[in-house]
């Protein structure tokens, strides 16, 4: 699954650091949540709840089987 959640995120990356901003994968844990660590602009941003739920976590759950949910950690 690390593989295909990796993957994923390859492909929103782009996305995001058109606007500055990144996500780093740390972890997947048995039961399909996925931690990553929203960095540059996307850190501390104001919308970086929105950009993790509608679109980091929408993607990952349309491409990656067993993801139940995405959460950042700083």
């Amino acid at each position: 699954m690390r593989e295909q959640v990796e993957a994923a995120l390859n492909k929103v990356r782009p996305m995001l650091q058109r606007d500055g901003g990144d996500v780093e994968f740390v972890d997947v844990a048995d039961d399909g949540v996925v931690q990553v660590r929203l960095t540059g602009a996307c850190g501390g941003c104001p919308m970086s709840t929105l950009t993790l739920k509608n679109g980091i976590e929408r993607i990952l759950k349309e491409q990656v089987p067993g993801v139940t949910q995405v959460i950042a950690i700083k």
